[in-house]
């Protein structure tokens, strides 16, 4: 009998992030099912198992839950591994980003590489109710393989448009009808998708209304990570973590006030500079690409197709040396009360 493990999703980011990892878990010989918290959309494909309730999940009994999130169900048997919504990336102008949050729910944190493994050390020793293990992330464990770069009968650049949700942050609101004008004068194809929590719905109906007016004009409510990357030459974005990924595959990114911009990106200030960068963009300069190499390595060092494999490795490690050997985690008890009024579960 095989291990059993659990993955936590409580939003659409996370099909694309833990599906490497289901393949690890599948090559290994184990098994994995998923748990997905309403209302977040069920997109499991054939092959994929779910668990509808939380008896199914006790009875099911995981050694491990995985969630990309921010919480997870304290009460589900197994440890809680972190396993990132994306990478360590300022959106605002505070001087700890949001990826380093500790809240207590998780037992293993899972980080990427330079930008995010020494501040989680040093959070592990002053905490001590959780380890930390550098896996890099099991997200992008297919961009680099050669075919994940591969851009094939295409007549015509085509420009992803991915916001960010975060209020003040993103752009969604400020670009449409600079986008809209673009689409209409530009021989670009455009692909655009929205972070499962920008959630404003004129904002969506107008930017969908576009792509039913707009032969070159796509829209897709969510972005489903290296299927949707592979399809496009040039990112338009703001201050969202999703630029990293899309510049692991070696493509440029032209982002509208970026709260922290750097030599890796073609920042711009107004709606009116967008067109030129994006001409900038498609053109690839050398010395732009060579600094989104840096900087992406900087964030994700581990290129060799194995995050998910030491990411469950890191499981093994935790359940020999530390399962009960390290500082229990704090009682936790208002947060706790409140997810379980919210599963209606009310058992300790």
């Amino acid at each position: 009998m095989g291990k059993h493990y659990l993955f936590f999703v409580s939003l659409t980011y996370s099909y694309s992030i833990l599906r490497p990892l289901q393949e690890e878990i599948w090559s290994r010989g184990d098994d994995v099912a998923w748990f997905i918290e309403p209302p977040c959309e069920n997109c499991l494909i054939e092959g994929e198992s779910q668990l509808e309730t939380i008896q199914d999940v006790l009875n099911y009994n995981p050694i491990a839950v995985f969630a990309p999130g921010n919480w997870v169900y304290d009460f589900f048997p197994g440890i809680k591994v972190a396993v990132f919504h994306g990478y360590a990336m300022k959106k605002r102008i505070e001087k700890i980003d949001d990826h380093f949050a500790i809240r207590a729910w998780y037992d293993i944190y899972c980080t990427q590489g330079e930008s995010s493994t020494p501040y989680f050390k040093e959070l592990e020793k002053k905490y001590g109710f959780f380890k930390v293990y550098e896996t890099g992330w099991c997200k992008v464990d297919a961009f680099f393989d050669a075919s994940s770069h591969a851009i094939e009968g295409k007549e015509y650049p085509t420009i992803l448009y991915s916001p960010t949700f975060s209020k003040g942050v993103s752009s969604a609101s400020y670009l449409f009808e600079t986008i809209k004008q673009l689409a209409e004068t530009k021989p670009w194809n455009w692909i655009i998708t929205f972070h499962p929590k920008l959630d404003d719905p004129v904002l969506i109906q107008k930017y969908k209304e576009l792509s039913e007016t707009r032969a070159n004009v796509i829209f897709n409510r969510s972005n489903d990570g290296l299927n949707t990357f592979r399809k496009a030459d040039v990112m338009l974005c703001d201050s969202s973590s999703i630029i990293v990924e899309f510049m692991l595959l070696e493509k440029p990114v032209v982002t509208f006030r970026n709260t922290h911009p750097g030599n890796y990106l073609l920042d711009v200030l107004n709606e009116s500079e967008i067109e030129a960068a994006i001409e900038t963009a498609i053109s690839r300069p050398k010395e732009l690409m060579d600094n989104i190499h840096t900087y992406t390595m900087y964030h994700e060092s581990h290129r060799d197709g194995r995050n998910s494999a030491r990411v469950l490795d890191a499981v093994d490690d935790f359940l020999l040396n530390y399962k009960g050997k390290i500082k229990s985690k704090p009682l936790n008890i208002i947060r706790k009360m409140k997810i379980r009024f919210k599963a209606k579960y009310y058992h300790w």
